[in-house]
């Protein structure tokens, strides 16, 4: 059975016809939205993954600083496990080399990076995909009811936003992997304000000593106000209430990650044919950060198809072996052939 549903869902993986630019992409995107997950035991599979490692960030030329950025090393990830692909989130451990993603189509997926003696990335191992459990602890049959989104590691707990049910649910850590969610958290925007598919995409933990003082935030991918800007909210805390995030048209939010000093930083993506595909983010200042304002920050990232990118929709920060603060972007190739998932580090140079 197990064979055959895999088969199953290699065929479809293979119909998607999903262009870089991004149009089909969209289209199949949402047309996944109400098709039926593949049926596995709550059991992890093994997804032994190949890595192809970036010479260069620019398809052609040696520059290594972009923006505020300066370019540490990629990989292009690829397995023969279909489930593998569609991340949407990561989380690094303490460690820096151990993860936690989640899969849009309803997944977790765990591993580990490694790096030369040079400290660049060269291969990510020990990958393991095992299906979400909902509060009924089933593994539901439609993408729409475990469209996992956001993600946060906290204090024995693993946070995760979803899309179409719009939710926050709270996992034990560990044993997440083959848990249902504990308990949900209170998102505080209205679910009728939120967008089936932009809804809480990016979901950050404020560190400790910011003046969020460890909170969780959350910022809708693109559900908007009246007057155009992003739907957000600081969940808890002595700040808790809800903001908004001015919004760029051509740009939607994928991520988010909270630097050591308190500031966030949005990861957001660019798909379209006008325009084609592009990455940037933004840096919003910790002391703007507050109920009933609407936030923003300069861009200190930027790149196009110029560039070795993809749909990059997960993002996380940390300490790199140098020391220095490293940010690491993953890509969502919708389990399209004409896609890529992606792992780019870069060192932000203050």
């Amino acid at each position: 059975m197990r064979d055959k549903q895999r088969t199953q869902y290699t065929d479809s993986k293979t119909k998607n016809t999903a262009s870089l630019t991004g149009v089909l992409a969209t289209l199949v995107a949402g047309v996944a939205l109400f098709m039926p997950l593949p049926v596995f035991a709550a059991n992890s599979v093994d997804a032994p993954v190949s890595a192809r490692v970036l010479q260069g960030f620019k398809v052609s030329g040696k520059e290594t600083r972009f923006g505020k950025l300066d370019f540490v090393g990629g990989l292009v990830l690829s397995s023969r496990e279909p489930l593998f692909g569609a991340m949407s989130s990561i989380r690094f451990r303490p460690d820096g080399r151990n993860f936690v993603a989640v899969l849009d189509t309803g997944h977790w997926l765990t591993g580990q990076i490694q790096r030369d003696t040079n400290g660049k990335l060269v291969s990510v191992t020990g990958v393991k995909i095992t299906p979400m459990l909902d509060a009924a602890g089933r593994e539901p049959h439609r993408k729409m009811e475990m469209d996992a989104e956001g993600l946060v590691l906290r204090d024995g707990q693993v946070i995760v936003s979803y899309e179409q049910r719009h939710r926050i649910d709270v996992y034990p850590d560990p044993g997440f992997a083959t848990s249902r969610p504990v308990k949900r958290i209170p998102h505080l925007i209205p679910s009728g304000e939120l967008r089936a598919n932009g809804g809480m995409e990016a979901l950050g933990l404020s560190p400790a000593n910011s003046p969020l003082q460890g909170a969780l935030v959350v910022v809708a991918e693109k559900s908007i106000d009246e007057d155009g800007n992003l739907l957000g909210a600081i969940l808890e805390g002595p700040l808790k209430g809800a903001f908004t995030v001015s919004r760029h048209p051509s740009f939607d939010v994928t991520d988010s990650a909270f630097l050591p000093d308190g500031d966030l930083l949005l990861l957001e993506r660019r798909f379209n044919l006008a325009e084609g595909v592009g990455v940037r983010i933004r840096r919003i200042p910790a002391a703007t950060i507050k109920p009933g304002a609407v936030l923003d920050g300069p861009v200190i990232f930027e790149a196009g198809m110029e560039s070795q990118i993809d749909n990059m929709e997960g993002m996380d920060v940390i300490a790199g072996p140098d020391d220095a603060t490293h940010i690491i972007l993953v890509s969502d190739d919708n389990h399209s052939f004409l896609q890529r998932n992606m792992m780019l580090e870069f060192r932000l140079n203050e």
